[in-house]
């Protein structure tokens, strides 16, 4: 028999063995070892749950021999003993993983009760009413989590009932009416299984157990796990707890709560909660519950005490936390606390009080925030000038605002939205079976639910705008539309919904950028502090590189010069460029493009004044300027039938000659970057006279300028000492010819694995490095980035063969390897080269982190992600100390 220790009892743990308790389990033992007011329980670990798996679904070894002593215990500690006919012990099972995954796995309430335990229960309370509610509460989840029935087909028998009796709410359902939806869900039970419904506690718990354990492989909890690097091998704890009754009557209830502001991060208490109801019907936003505020009314005692309970859990565990209770005829009992999931605006204004409130240093409040979620911070907002025809008001459950097509079904939400259509998702409620549709959604609409319902928590976690309890709206699922204030909107009609207010606005409407908050600057100012490495922008054009300034970017560090010649004035140069027969023809058009690639690098380099602006020459093939060889085809074949224009013809003819001359076979590795210039160096003559004399009026005019300029897609050393001397001789002529004198660097972007190789090489003729990790990571790996996550990237996320897409989070093994072995041997011959990133990896955290430990100089990102960036190089620079 196995002697591995599989249940701890509550007082057995503590909050520092989250992994192998979960998070839930965690916390329960340490509030019970802070002698809060904790219902007796025991929890199993995450390592039966694994080995429920390796065992291919048996019940782990030893775990029964364990679970009954520990079951004694809280029989012991209540007073009550499971499966007694008398005086039963009724318990929850809930999951627990390491890390928080709210709602994505399974909970079982008032597990224990049968036909005759639930005469028991009736007895023991004197509230008939109350015992019958639970058991049917008992029935439809234990039928739904641990047998897998559809819960609608519950529902629509409940719903029934309701209607026969003429209800609205299930807390009004009668004695009798609770009798018949009693025996109408075990015969549905029959039906649907073939078993009579499971009347042995002992059968109960040993299935619930296992319920747990397979929710954690669940379609939900997978996409969640997915979605927030949650590793599939950790497994979830199983909680089992004693119950406490929150809908015993007017004088019980439950609720959830934080300790501040999950929105604002506003130092109040945050929550809801409803009398006479159990937990489920606060979070899944079927009845629309009252503000914790007016807890102080219904029950004064009550609040005075949760209200210190609350102060005393966020100064022991130095956060914001996230509370469940329930209240038992009077009395109050602590379910769960977890650190709670916040908005960025919360998770920044939280960890700078919490610092000047003396709770936590500079550096755990920069390690508090989630580097990815600021990327709520850049959300849209409502013009404030904007008319709005305001339809309807809810509760502002998750901050932001968002337009989009009406979407009723969440299948059909991920469809469109992924397909690129702005979409709103609007459902009476939302459940965690719906985390696709929402994810793929602008923003999402409930008619029930309150600020702490699944669709409010999600939202907010996600950083999608969401408006709760829009109670005046209604669904008419027939007609594939909503009807709200008399107002008929058809399914694809356009709605705005602004989740800081709770409005929904008819229409499409104008929305503005956000301003960053005071303590948003200050943490940067933190991060600034800390931080080792420079943090750049991308941007081809000065409103970029204004943004990218006013965001705190630290210079340019990529500036795409092809963008600049996919203005459609200019295109025909650049046709006309290409088209060219001659040397000579070809610098007539060059003639007309350079006074344009002068005024676009003379604004960059005044809006980046005094900081580096690295300038990467035309890199992509020229084909890309052309239009496409099948759309000519089609053309010259129109042209021929009609026969009504044969200059025109003649033309296209040309120009369908000179695409197909330009055509590759991969033209990613093909006539592309310093290759082009090597056969057509004018181009490139073209574009740094550009910059220098750009750079020649700037210095006039008084203003600090530091350019760099990159040469792309160098494989050997003589490629960029070729096209150094053309540079260097460019400049020269232009700082002579007006005067002047100004500072320039030449560099190359090592995307290629030869550069990389003999970067010791090439550092003798660069003054700096970019690596281009898109490019590297596509030759690293021999995938075509569109056609692998297109076609099969999916497949090896999906089997486990690469932990993550290498595209979205640098591979440390494979291109970091390289990475840093260019740095190693390019610093080896040249002390002085700069070296930085600044593919796409550059605004990602762990990308970020390993830029940092290799010993790079800067990274470079898009503008909107300097924060980020920031951010996450001021916690890479901590975690590495």
């Amino acid at each position: 028999m196995s002697t591995k220790k599989y249940v701890y009892l509550f007082h057995e743990g503590n909050a520092q063995m989250r992994a192998l308790l979960g998070g839930k389990g965690a916390n329960l033992a340490e509030m019970a070892n802070m002698s809060l007011p904790v219902p007796p329980g025991f929890t199993i670990t995450t390592e039966a749950c694994l080995a429920y798996y390796a065992s291919n679904g048996q019940f782990p070894e030893g775990l029964d021999a364990q679970i009954k002593p520990a079951l004694a215990v809280i029989e012991a500690a209540t007073g009550k003993k499971f499966g007694d006919p008398v005086n039963p012990l009724l318990v929850s099972v809930r999951s627990g993983a390491q890390a928080s995954m709210p709602g994505m796995m399974d909970t079982v309430l008032n597990l224990g009760l049968n036909s005759e335990t639930v005469q028991a229960l009736a007895t023991a309370t004197q509230n008939e009413r109350f015992a019958l509610d639970s058991y049917r509460r008992f029935i439809h989840m234990f039928s739904n989590v641990v047998l897998e029935l559809s819960k609608d087909d519950f529902e629509d028998l409940l719903s029934a009932i309701k209607r026969k009796q003429g209800i609205h709410f299930d807390s009004e359902l009668s004695v009798d009416s609770l009798n018949k939806v009693i025996q109408e869900y075990k015969a549905l039970v029959k039906r649907l299984t073939g078993k009579d419904f499971p009347e042995d506690p002992q059968d109960q718990l040993h299935e619930a157990i296992l319920a747990v354990f397979r929710s954690w492989n669940n379609d939900r909890a997978i996409f969640y796990r997915k979605n927030n690097n949650i590793p599939d091998d950790w497994g979830t704890a199983v909680n089992v707890q004693s119950m406490v009754f929150g809908n015993m009557g007017d004088d019980s209830g439950t609720g959830v709560a934080f300790t501040r502001s999950p929105s604002t991060g506003e130092k109040a208490l945050f929550g809801e909660y409803l009398m006479n109801a159990q937990g489920e019907d606060v979070v899944a936003g079927i009845r629309t519950p009252l503000p914790i505020s007016s807890l102080a009314q219904d029950s004064p005692e009550i609040y005075q005490q949760f209200l210190q309970i609350s102060s005393d859990l966020e100064a022991h565990y130095h956060d914001m936390q996230d509370i469940e209770f329930t209240i038992e005829k009077k009395k109050l009992y602590m379910l769960q606390t977890r650190n709670g999931k916040r908005t960025a605006a919360a998770s920044i204004k939280v960890a700078v009080d919490q610092y000047h409130e003396g709770l936590i240093t500079k550096e755990e409040a920069i390690s508090r925030i989630e580097p990815g979620q600021l990327d709520q911070l850049l959300h849209r907002r409502i013009d404030d000038k904007a008319k709005l025809e305001v339809i309807a008001k809810g509760l502002p459950a998750s901050p932001g605002a968002a337009s989009g097509q009406i979407v009723l079904d969440v299948d059909e939400a991920e469809r469109r939205g992924n397909a690129g259509e702005p979409v709103l998702l609007i459902r009476p409620e939302t459940t965690p079976d719906d985390i696709h549709g929402i994810m793929a959604a602008q923003g999402v609409l409930t008619i029930h639910g309150g600020m702490t319902s699944h669709a409010a928590v999600v939202a907010r976690h996600m950083g999608k705008p969401c408006v709760c309890g829009c109670e005046s709206l209604r669904i008419d699922n027939t007609k594939r539309e909503i009807v709200v204030s008399g107002l008929r909107f058809k399914e694809g009609d356009s709605l705005s919904i602004d989740g800081a207010t709770g409005q929904v606005i008819k229409g499409e409407v104008p929305m503005i950028d956000p301003e960053l908050s005071d303590e948003f600057k200050e943490l940067l100012t933190w991060a600034d502090e800390i931080r080792r490495l420079q943090v750049r922008a991308n941007a081809d054009n000065p409103v970029d590189a204004q943004k990218a300034r006013d965001f705190g970017a630290q210079g340019i560090g990529l500036c795409r010069t092809e963008h600049m010649f996919m203005d459609p004035a200019r295109i025909p140069i650049v046709q006309e460029m290409i088209l060219s027969q001659s040397l000579e023809e070809r610098k007539v058009a060059l003639a007309k493009l350079l006074p344009m690639q002068e005024e676009d690098f003379y604004g960059i380099l005044k809006a980046m004044s005094g900081w580096p602006v690295i300038i990467r020459l035309l890199d992509p093939p020229l084909h890309e300027f052309l239009p496409r060889a099948e759309d000519l085809l089609v053309e010259v074949t129109r042209l021929k039938v009609t026969g009504d224009n044969p200059e025109e013809l003649r033309s296209k003819e040309r120009l369908l000659g000179k695409v197909k001359g330009l055509m590759e076979s991969n033209p990613m590795l093909g006539h592309r970057g310093c290759r082009l210039a090597i056969t057509y160096p004018e181009i490139y003559a073209m574009q740094v006279q550009a910059i220098f004399q750009a750079s020649a009026r700037l210095v006039k005019e008084g203003i600090e300028i530091r350019p760099e300029v990159m040469i792309p897609l160098v494989i050997h050393v003589n490629e960029l000492a070729k096209l150094r001397k053309l540079t260097e001789e460019t400049a020269e002529k232009v700082m002579q010819e007006n005067g002047v004198h100004f500072p320039f660097e030449v560099g190359t972007m090592i995307e290629v694995p030869r550069a990389a190789l003999t970067a010791d090489e090439i550092a003798e003729v660069a003054d700096f490095f970019s690596f281009g990790t898109n490019d590297l990571t596509q030759t690293i790996f021999g995938f075509s980035r569109d056609d692998a996550e297109s076609k099969f990237l999916k497949d090896y996320l999906n089997q486990k063969i690469l932990p993550v897409n290498p595209f979205a989070v640098l591979d440390r093994g494979g291109v970091g390897k390289i990475m840093r072995l260019a740095s190693e041997l390019g610093r080896s011959k040249n002390k002085n080269l700069g070296i930085g990133i600044c593919g796409e990896h550059g605004g990602e955290a762990s990308s970020i982190e390993f830029c940092h430990i290799i010993g790079l100089d800067y990274v470079s990102c898009s503008p909107f992600r300097v924060p980020l960036a920031r951010l996450a190089a001021a916690q890479a620079a901590i975690n590495q100390r």
